[in-house]
């Protein structure tokens, strides 16, 4: 797949994200619904936040990176309340919610809306050695150089193949019509993949994606 040639107009607080990150020492990169429409090259759906895939053992950088944030635990559990991160470390399926600290209080339970400015998401995964570990069970892993590339919001994002492995684990609606936009653009080394990676599992796309 190759990239579109020209960038779109993106929202402030996404192109706010891009740049924050863009200073963090260590690896990342742009995920979900806004890494597609990079890809695409237009924006196709509205999108509640924005997606931000990091190591899980890069968690201290991330704490000093982002010091000027409001990082919020948001719990798996909807009886236990909102906690403030305090940089320890976090693993998948754990994740962030933040915003910019303007001294606002965190709400003590309930969803953090990015009506409430909560627009950055920050997704934790794993690595092992050279290899970015995309799932533990069953075992799917890709090295990490093949995992990303500059998008046209000029930031490392997920390859489209790595995308589409990951919206098809939820299978959401907006995860149906994302794979529904972008598979088409796959090449075949990367629908190869992407056949490969989900039949370990199981999958109602491996029909579509062996035409």
């Amino acid at each position: 797949m190759s990239n579109p040639t020209s960038a779109f107009l993106v929202p402030e607080e996404v192109a706010r994200i891009v740049d924050e990150m863009s200073g963090f020492p260590a690896q990342w990169a742009l995920g979900g619904g806004w890494a597609v429409d990079s890809w695409l090259g237009e924006v196709t759906r509205e999108h509640g936040d924005v997606d931000v895939i990091v190591f899980a053992d890069d968690h201290r950088a991330l704490f000093a990176h982002l010091s000027n944030w409001q990082l919020a635990h948001h719990p798996n559990q909807p009886d236990d309340g909102n906690k403030l991160w305090d940089g320890r470390r976090l693993q998948a399926p754990d994740h962030l919610h933040g915003r910019l600290h303007r001294g606002e209080e965190v709400p003590e339970h309930g969803a953090l809306w990015p009506e409430q400015g909560w627009h950055l998401d920050v997704q934790f995964n794993e690595r092992e050695g050279d290899d970015w570990v995309l799932s533990k069970e069953p075992l799917v892993t890709l090295p990490i150089d093949q995992t990303t590339r500059e998008s046209t919001l000029g930031a490392p994002t997920i390859v489209p193949e790595v995308l589409l492995f990951y919206k098809a684990i939820d299978l959401r609606r907006r995860d149906r019509l994302d794979f529904k936009r972008l598979a088409p653009h796959l090449d075949d080394a990367q629908r190869a993949w992407l056949r490969k990676a989900i039949a370990a599992v199981g999958h109602p796309w491996l029909a579509e994606l062996s035409v």
